[in-house]
């Protein structure tokens, strides 16, 4: 599992790779620290990822954030002539 932690924030936020694999790419985890944003402050100086086994007690109690789904969207852009 992935860690994503804002260290301004102080939250930690825990994904499926293959999840981040499928929103980010096929990228190396202290990549994915420079791509992602935190929700909350909207920072990105102070995030921090690691890839780590959960064992015991910390498998049972941890909640992930899952992917739903992935939407585009579409945007229009005027110009005056």
């Amino acid at each position: 599992m992935a860690g994503i932690r804002c260290a301004r924030c102080n939250v930690t936020r825990y994904y499926k790779p293959l999840e981040l694999r499928e929103v980010i790419g096929n990228v190396t985890i202290d990549e994915v620290r420079q791509k992602v944003r935190c929700q909350r402050c909207g920072g990105r100086e102070w995030m921090g990822a690691q890839l780590f086994h959960a064992t015991g007690e910390q498998a049972h109690t941890i909640r992930f954030r899952r992917l739903v789904e992935i939407r585009w969207e579409k945007r229009v852009i005027w110009r005056d002539e």
